[in-house]
């Protein structure tokens, strides 16, 4: 399982809507098909407002990980 951030709305195989600019934790096969579909990228930039992720490893990430509580 990886977390990526959705470049665009997605609506998972559970029916549940995630927008873009969420945090989904999904699998391989599920990763090659958003990539496929142009929902998640593999491109550095940041995100789609132009600021940085700081995702997993970022310095304001308090998620998994995390070293700050």
């Amino acid at each position: 399982m990886v977390f990526v951030m959705l470049q665009s709305d997605w609506t998972d195989s559970s029916g549940v809507t995630h927008l873009a600019g969420d945090s989904v934790d999904v699998d391989a096969a599920t990763l090659a098909a958003l990539q496929a579909q142009g929902i998640v990228s593999e491109q550095s930039g940041g995100t789609k407002d132009g600021t940085d992720w700081a995702g997993p490893g970022g310095t304001d990430w308090a998620g998994p990980g995390s070293t700050t509580p």
